[in-house]
């Protein structure tokens, strides 16, 4: 069974969503998506100062199994990538709602169709 923090948010398509104290967004993978793809080789995280809107892949995971697009769950501004990952992608494995954050986001408006952990666990098993 896949760890849900009960104080994120979180999309279908498996990312997490955390509201920092400046207002600013965190994102990442959830447990479920690092499991599934296996210990991560490289991430591809985006540069400060891009503007997206939700829905754009904004990162790239790949593992040994496969290479995944990962998606803003919210539209905004680039505040930073995660450097760290650069030479550490495993701690995406590792931490995945703790040091393996890929982005942090200044948000344009009120995120929207968030799911909330309970929500997350039924798409889950859903899922199969």
């Amino acid at each position: 069974m896949s760890n849900i923090p009960a104080d994120l948010k979180y999309t279908k398509s498996h990312e997490w969503v955390r509201t920092l104290s400046n207002g600013n967004l965190e994102v990442g993978i959830t447990d479920h998506a690092q499991g599934a793809l296996g210990d991560l080789v490289f991430v591809d995280v985006p540069e400060a100062g891009k503007s997206l809107k939700a829905g754009d892949s904004f990162a790239v995971v790949e593992s040994v199994k496969a290479a995944s697009d990962v998606y803003v769950p919210v539209a905004g501004a680039v505040v930073e990538g995660n450097a760290a990952l650069s030479s550490q992608p495993e701690l995406v494995n590792s931490e995945p709602y703790g040091g393996g954050w890929i982005m942090r986001l200044e948000p344009s408006g009120a995120p929207s169709g968030l799911l909330s952990a309970a929500e997350y666990q039924a798409h889950l098993d859903a899922e199969g």
